[in-house]
């Protein structure tokens, strides 16, 4: 592949992920809420790893959805008066979260692609009543953010997303503050079939884009990152993985109707899922940039 069809592919992967996105997002309704029980209709927020402490915190009017895959602020030490930066901030919810850590002298950035994510997020900060939040437009492989800016930064199911993944380590590593920390939650697996790579909405769905967990590590290294390890692993069985693909409504594929369609729906599944057993899973990964 030259680099033009290289250029292209990356545009076009990054472009079918920001429309999966946004349709997703724009799927959900006023239905959706935050309680102590979840956060809006996708994920349930407790069986990921937010208490009910962080959870109760926030706004009841609020519209918050988490395509995440787990807590990133679970294991970190954010203090007051720092800095933290989200990479995919989606809607909003570790946003409003980190701000209560970092408090009115401290500041929350976060950083996405999508419009329609950006316009909820901001609904979500007003609602919070939050002054200490900003949310800017841009790619996670080239952030509109300052080098050696930041205290923290953090992540929820996104880098998997990127089809530049050594870029947004690179630019993790840029932004950090000497002595600054990384702490993310991602998917990673292991031998995926070339046929599900290529497909897009599996790419959307955190499934086909990821990487094994020893390039996740190694590509961060690389980055000049260091005391790098993994805090927390989850590896997804059967149940699990029929969970996820099921639950991932306005990014999955098969938008079955028909009963022919749903038949093929049920099949192409039990497929994906047979083949997955055992090779996903679920990490949070720390690091940290080296100080002077």
């Amino acid at each position: 592949m030259n680099s033009k069809q290289k250029k292209t592919d990356v545009k076009k992967i990054r472009q079918e992920v920001a429309e999966a996105y946004a349709r997703a997002v724009s799927q959900q309704t006023g239905n959706c809420c935050v309680n102590s029980e979840k956060v809006c209709c996708t994920t349930k927020a407790k069986d990921i790893g937010y208490s009910e402490d962080e959870l109760g915190d926030l706004p009841a009017d609020s519209n918050l959805t988490t395509f995440g895959c787990g807590n990133p602020l679970t294991y970190s030490e954010v203090k007051e008066g720092e800095t933290v930066l989200d990479l995919g901030s989606g809607t909003g919810l570790d946003l409003l979260i980190a701000a209560r850590k970092v408090g009115s002298s401290g500041l929350v950035i976060g950083v996405d692609m999508t419009e329609e994510m950006i316009a909820k997020a901001k609904e979500n900060i007003k609602a919070a009543g939050l002054s200490n939040v900003e949310v800017r437009k841009g790619l996670i492989e080239d952030l509109p953010v300052e080098s050696s800016s930041v205290d923290w930064v953090i992540s929820n199911c996104v880098i998997n997303l990127s089809p530049e993944k050594e870029k947004v380590f690179s630019e993790i590593a840029r932004v950090l503050k000497p002595g600054g920390r990384m702490i993310v939650t991602d998917m990673v697996a292991e031998n995926i079939p070339e046929w599900m790579r290529e497909n897009k909405n599996l790419y959307s769905a955190c499934i086909s884009g990821v990487i094994s967990e020893k390039e996740y590590l190694s590509g961060l290294r690389k980055a000049g990152l260091e005391k790098v390890k993994v805090c927390e692993r989850l590896v997804y069985q059967l149940a699990e993985l029929e969970s996820i693909i099921k639950s991932s409504d306005g990014l999955f594929l098969f938008p079955a109707s028909e009963n022919e369609k749903e038949l093929e729906t049920s099949k192409d599944t039990r497929r994906i899922v047979r083949e997955l057993d055992g090779k996903v899973s679920s990490v949070k990964i720390s690091a940290c940039k080296p100080a002077p």
